[in-house]
């Protein structure tokens, strides 16, 4: 495992390092030394097997003999904190105990902020990028072809998806959001401002599904069928009301026959999207078994390639960090689509398995159609911990 050594000779990782050791399940023990209530709300999340336990720093000044005794002598430690000073003195602390531990280098706010940027697809046609934030569970796509990208759910920071775009020598044409999101901030208003792109939004998810304010941001309103080109893929939308009214998936086809859907919010490779966020679980519930049995069959077989944007747990990821795969698979694997057989019957199946909501995703929205501007602290603030946007199973 890489890492660099401090002038203490204390190892330091990095949060790309740690990232690359999760998805091959190699990553150490990992020790957050957080207090317990920031340990609950938000830590470090791996493959199955993972081991992440909470000793606060605290402990190690108070009762250092007790907390020491805690820490696996025999494995590698990787000591977490906020903003890497406390970790760093556990790190050191247990070294001169004989124990092989190191520190994140930042915290746990550099893991939050790491961008994770990977092919999806390369072809003559052109590439698909695949842009996520492991830390939040969020997965955004850029399409690029013939010197033409759009983007496609794009996460806060825009530096990535700039980046990416002009590594490939491609100018951004087209940004869109499958919906309105509620568990992250997006980066289209921004990428619109920044390269004048024009940024696309159903019009139903102009509207705040609460306060039933409409957007006060410059948008392009997206009609379903609609169809777009980039370079030679053709992007085509798919209206998908239920989880918001607004949603759309994106059906992308390209002229070697390959075809994928972005399903934002719809369908997840092992769950689909809670219908409740704009506070009208009971009423949208419909909607959504509609748009998953009637809406969306036509558009798919066996091949297509899924491209969620999100994930629940890093083993939905392959060992490269992809978080794609065949329609054909997730159809046999994602058991949250078994129940299906009538509409009472998803009704259940739904409304009993919501999980908690919460209370700043309402934020979240009034600041994704612009109607309150946060600053840099509130908007870390906003968007603290792992989205919880998919049903729980």
């Amino acid at each position: 495992m890489t890492v660099t050594e401090t002038q203490t000779q204390t190892p330091v990782m990095t949060a790309a390092t740690l990232y690359d050791a999760l998805l091959r399940n190699t990553a150490p023990y990992i020790l957050d030394v957080r207090n317990p209530d920031d340990f609950a709300r938000w830590r470090i999340e791996g493959r199955a097997g993972l081991t992440v336990e909470n000793i606060p720093y605290y402990n190690f000044i108070e009762d250092e003999d007790g907390a020491v005794a805690r820490v696996p002598a025999d494995r590698e430690v990787l000591v977490v904190c906020a903003k890497e000073g406390s970790s760093q003195f556990v790190a050191d602390l247990l070294r001169a105990r004989g124990v092989n531990a190191s520190y994140l280098e930042g915290g746990i706010l550099s893991w939050g902020h790491l961008y994770d940027t990977r092919d999806i697809v390369v072809a003559p046609w052109g590439r698909i990028v695949q842009v996520a934030r492991p830390a939040r569970g969020d997965v955004s796509f850029i399409v690029i072809s013939d010197g033409a990208a759009a983007v496609i759910d794009p996460l806060r920071h825009t530096a990535p998806y700039l980046e990416a775009i002009a590594a490939h020598g491609a100018r951004l044409t087209h940004i869109f959001d499958t919906h309105v999101h509620a568990d992250h901030i997006s980066g289209g208003p921004a990428l619109n401002r920044e390269t004048g792109a024009p940024y696309y939004v159903h019009p139903y998810d102009a509207i705040h599904p609460i306060d039933m304010l409409p957007a006060v941001i410059p948008y392009t309103a997206l009609d379903d069928g609609q169809v777009f080109q980039i370079g030679r893929v053709e992007l085509r939308m798919i209206w998908y009301p239920g989880h918001t009214l607004g949603q759309v998936n994106i059906l992308a086809v390209a002229p070697d026959g390959f075809r994928g859907l972005f399903t934002g919010d719809g369908i997840f490779l092992r769950s689909f999207g809670r219908p409740d966020l704009g506070g009208k679980g009971e009423a949208w519930t419909p909607l959504l078994y509609e748009s998953m049995t009637r809406r969306l069959p036509p558009y798919l077989d066996d091949a297509t390639l899924i491209l969620p944007a999100h994930f629940s747990t890093l083993d939905e990821a392959d060992e490269a960090g992809r978080v794609a795969a065949p329609w054909g698979v997730v159809r046999q694997t994602n058991t949250s689509l078994s129940h299906m057989e009538s509409e009472k019957e998803f009704r259940s199946f739904v409304l009993g398995n919501l999980p908690e909501f919460p209370p700043q995703y309402v934020e979240i929205k009034r600041v994704n159609i612009g109607l309150r501007t946060p600053s840099e602290a509130e908007a870390e603030e906003l968007e603290l911990g792992k989205n919880v946007c998919a049903l729980a199973k």
